[in-house]
């Protein structure tokens, strides 16, 4: 006996190719597809200071980074659109689509946290070719790291302060604290 897909389940073949002309993005999570919120100002800037610094860092290598638009396939029926990515994918592959990030970032938001720190986190940590993993949290200043040093074990850090140094091992860039969060806008109610 075969189960019958729910009405609403799309397939990976239909999801990447209405993703192509879509003016919504949507990840995609084994016949599901999830519409992406928007981006509020503090997120776009840590987004952007993260990018630039990686790919002026980037700019001679094999690696390519790439910010909010580009699919990273986790597992045959997942797909999700990382804030940045480090990728060392070959040439001509699918020009939508990046297979072996070395390096994934996300800005965490309030209503972002849950799914950054747990689904995302387990499903990206079963990517053979990842070896970081950083959370930056959009609503004060703190940076964590998972790192994959060998194997499957993981290591986390974290940095608070604006002065620390992270190391991205995985491009072999260090930036301080305050310089991922450049220019970013505090309220009077934000920690900083």
């Amino acid at each position: 006996m075969s189960v019958q897909k729910p009405q609403f389940y799309t397939s990976v073949a239909e999801y990447l190719d209405s993703e192509k002309d879509s003016p919504v993005r949507h990840e995609y999570v084994d016949g599901q597809m999830y519409a992406m919120a928007s981006a509020s100002d503090r997120h776009n800037r840590i987004a952007l200071n993260l990018a630039s610094r990686l790919n002026d860092h980037l700019n001679s290598g094999p690696c390519e980074v790439f910010i909010a638009a580009m699919k990273v396939i986790v597992d045959p029926v997942v797909y999700y659109y990382p804030d940045v990515v480090v990728t060392c994918d070959p040439p001509s592959g699918d020009p939508y689509v990046r297979t072996q990030p070395h390096l994934i970032i996300e800005v965490v938001s309030p209503s972002t946290e849950r799914i950054d720190r747990h689904e995302k986190a387990f499903a990206y940590r079963r990517v053979p070719s990842l070896q970081e993993y950083i959370l930056v949290l959009q609503d004060r200043m703190q940076v964590e790291v998972y790192r994959r040093p060998s194997g499957d074990e993981w290591t986390r850090e974290i940095f608070a302060q604006p002065e620390e140094q992270v190391h991205f091992t995985s491009v072999g860039l260090t930036l301080r604290v305050r310089d991922m969060y450049r220019n970013v806008r505090w309220s009077d109610s934000a920690t900083n």
